[in-house]
């Protein structure tokens, strides 16, 4: 019996799970907006899921547990939610019942990745500022809380990069090269390191045993041939393409599946 895998996600995450192709689902007036069956950016990661024996459940915007993904909602979201995190099915409808994901992805959209500046620790795990100290703060706000169901394998995805915007004109080429570089990448860069670092960054010393991260953005970006989008829609844009989300899937499917065996899940 296939596995019951919510992904709480917005527009990027919508497409990385979708087929590639003409853009099916996620009317602009729907409260699914951001479901769809297929998009010219997919990713194909929901058919590879459900390949690897998982049904996958959503929540995006419109929805209570999917409509704040931002770093400084997780710890809310899961501290007053997590019940109905666990039985979502698709937005605010719940699993039949007597099932429960037994997975939960979640993530944030590039946004996330326009950090202010450094801050100052120990930060505020529930700030709407995106200084590193702050968002380091929010997910270690996380741990005792995803920490207390070892029953649920999380799954933190790393914020897809943001696209570089290079300036336009002479004028805007002078600022830039006055006002300095763009450090946001340098910055992106660190905190996305430091998430999936196991020896020293959130999850040093591999506890909680139930909570992993996926890199997405290390993907995403070439594995550090730059800190912006190696795969942007377009220029400009920073959703992911359908080659850069394909990537993504190729890498992630597999990780999890190895994470799902070693807690003997598919045994049972």
């Amino acid at each position: 019996m296939p596995l019951d895998l919510l992904f709480i996600h917005h527009s990027c995450g919508g497409q990385l799970l979708a087929d590639r192709g003409e853009r099916v689902g996620g009317g602009r007036d729907s409260a699914e907006r951001c479901i769809y069956a297929s998009h010219p950016n997919g990713g194909g990661l929901r058919t590879a899921l459900e390949g690897a024996g998982f049904q996958v459940n959503e929540a995006s915007y419109g929805s209570v547990v999917g409509d704040a993904t931002d770093i400084c909602h997780w710890r809310g979201k899961f501290a007053d939610h997590m019940d109905r995190i666990l039985k979502t099915q698709r937005q605010d409808v719940p699993l039949p019942e007597g099932r429960t994901n037994c997975v939960v992805l979640f993530k944030s959209c590039f946004p996330n990745n326009r950090f202010t500046g450094r801050g100052h620790d120990p930060g505020d795990p529930d700030s709407s500022q995106l200084t590193l100290a702050n968002a380091r703060a929010a997910y270690r706000a996380l741990l005792p809380l995803l920490g207390a169901r070892s029953d649920v394998l999380f799954v933190a995805f790393t914020a897809p990069p943001l696209a570089e915007r290079l300036p336009q004109g002479w004028k805007a080429r002078l600022k830039s090269l006055v006002a300095g570089r763009d450090q946001s990448g340098d910055l992106a860069r660190e905190f996305n390191t430091w998430l999936a670092d196991r020896q020293n960054g959130w999850l040093a010393d591999g506890e909680p045993s139930n909570v992993m991260v996926f890199d997405h953005y290390d993907v995403l970006t070439d594995h550090g041939r730059t800190s912006f989008a190696a795969y942007p829609a377009r220029p400009g844009d920073s959703h992911p393409s359908s080659e850069g989300n394909a990537r993504s899937t190729a890498a992630f499917v597999p990780l999890l599946a190895a994470a799902v065996a070693g807690m003997g899940w598919f045994d049972q």
